[in-house]
């Protein structure tokens, strides 16, 4: 009777050796970091965003893991990393310590400049913390992912350069076509993502249609005075002005256009002119302008309701709608796309994650999302294949009315004035 029960026993651990072991992530509850520069209009509502995602999944109950309703808790910290004169060393030595001190599971936003993400990919890889990125926008990251399994963690949901140009581009074809517009003059800050999208648009699509590019001036972090450049455009016929910024003085662009009347179509990023409060903020004088928004979602779309739910879901929560064209909606997305990953490998093991982040399709405010293989989500021009970039122009009543791409826009684009002939 011993023997048999010592048979029993030895028997019940061989099986227990035999089973498929599964890595269980004891918690009491899901801890996202949120970083960035949070004195930045993207980075400040791209953290409300995520904010706001996490409210409403521990509405209903939290993250669904091994059986158990788990809250989320969204931990954030600012990098103070958007000004070209940051010192990148405090910035990523501030996100180390932030992932040793709160033990996150995961990350979402991420760096804000592009040139810091590229070095915090090393921290990430070390603490093996998977990193939802909606703001810093280099496409390296993508062959970094594809050459270096160490970078594998490293994930992207907002827009990245190649598509920003890709979809410039477009938008330039668009102009081509409907206004016969072939000289163009660039005008960028001076910084990577910028100075990436007119190189790749340049080679891509300015030389190859036969574009003129008249001229390319570059300005650095803060300066606020762009009257000599826009004087050379309009000396040099100019029919379209590209700017691309995301620095707060780069509102005085285009009050400077519209006060000097230079007659070329302004069409572009410039960060201070995406919100519904721009309008108000430059007294109305902002008429005419095309601008691109990086993601849908940032704007709301009658033409794709679930943007609109996420617009208003924002503005309900926090009393004020969305300024920024970038960085928000996936933001916000960023946080879904954690809770389905957790949920289907019921594990916060990261490389589990990772597995699960790569395998996911998600209907959303901005489109459908899916990773490539360099982790970068799709984007293309119709939302119920691909998260979707959008460009928006000012009316003279002060609306914002999306234009492009014919998928979710409301009309078409207006010539603000009369474009001198080529010279």
């Amino acid at each position: 009777m011993k023997t048999a029960a010592i048979r029993f026993f030895l028997f019940g651990i061989i099986l227990s050796l035999m089973a498929p072991v599964v890595r269980v992530y004891a918690t009491d509850e899901v801890v996202i970091g949120g970083a960035t520069s949070l004195t930045t209009i993207e980075g400040a509502e791209s953290m409300r965003a995520a904010a706001l995602a996490v409210e409403e999944i521990n509405r209903k109950g939290g993250v669904n893991l091994n059986h158990r309703r788990i809250p989320m808790r969204l931990a954030t910290i600012d990098l103070e990393d958007a000004e070209d004169n940051n010192r990148k060393t405090d910035s990523l030595r501030k996100l180390e310590q932030f992932i040793q001190v709160e033990k996150l599971h995961a990350i979402v936003v991420g760096p804000f400049r592009s040139e810091v993400l590229l070095s915090a990919m090393d921290i990430i890889a070390r603490h093996r913390v998977p990193l939802l990125e909606t703001i810093a926008m280099t496409p390296a990251i993508e062959s970094m992912v594809l050459k270096d399994p160490r970078y594998r963690y490293v994930f992207r949901t907002g827009l990245n350069t190649k598509y920003l140009a890709d979809a410039l581009i477009h938008i330039m074809k668009y102009l081509n076509t409907r206004f016969g517009f072939t000289r163009v003059y660039l005008l960028t800050q001076d910084i990577a993502w910028a100075r990436s999208t007119v190189a790749i648009m340049i080679k891509l699509y300015f030389d190859r249609m036969g574009w003129q590019v008249l001229g390319a001036d570059h300005f650095a972090y803060g300066e606020s005075d762009f009257s000599s450049s826009l004087e050379k455009a309009r000396g040099k016929g100019a029919q379209v002005i590209l700017p691309i910024f995301d620095m707060p003085q780069s509102g005085n662009l285009v009050q400077q256009w519209k006060e000097m009347e230079i007659p070329a179509m302004l069409c572009g990023f410039i960060s201070p002119m995406i919100g519904p409060g721009a309008w108000q903020a430059f007294n109305g004088q902002i008429s005419g302008t095309l601008n691109v928004v990086f993601e849908l979602g940032n704007i709301p779309s009658d033409r794709h309701p679930p943007a609109s739910s996420f617009y208003r879901a924002y503005s309900d929560r926090y009393g004020a709608e969305i300024e920024a064209g970038h960085g928000p909606a996936p933001s916000y997305e960023a946080v879904y796309l954690l809770k389905e990953a957790i949920e289907s490998a019921s594990s916060l093991d990261p490389e589990q994650l990772v597995a699960c982040l790569e395998a996911s399709d998600r209907k959303s405010s901005m489109g459908r999302l899916r990773f490539h293989r360099g982790h970068q989500i799709i984007f293309g021009t119709h939302p119920e294949s691909e998260a979707v970039v959008c460009l928006m122009q000012w009316t003279r009543d002060g609306k914002r009315r999306i234009v492009y791409p014919p998928s979710i826009a409301d009309g078409e684009i207006e010539a603000p004035f009369v474009t001198p002939p080529p010279r």
